[in-house]
């Protein structure tokens, strides 16, 4: 659980954003956002073979350029 405490003198804004940091860099969000669906194996395997493809493909285009 990611917590963060108020430090002296320092404004609701600057908590706030030391909070959504703390959160995205600890991977929470995309977490519960894949594990918000069951996805099978099979379709998983699926998604990242596509994945890869485009990676692939994008690293080919900026080579060229």
């Amino acid at each position: 659980m990611t917590t963060v405490n108020l430090r002296p003198n320092e404004s609701q804004d600057q908590l706030l954003k030391r909070f959504r940091k703390k959160v995205a860099k600890s991977g929470i969000l995309s977490t519960v956002r894949r594990k918000r669906w069951f996805v099978s194996k099979s379709e998983l395997r699926r998604i990242q073979k596509k994945k890869a493809i485009r990676r692939i493909k994008r690293r080919q285009q900026s080579d060229n350029d």
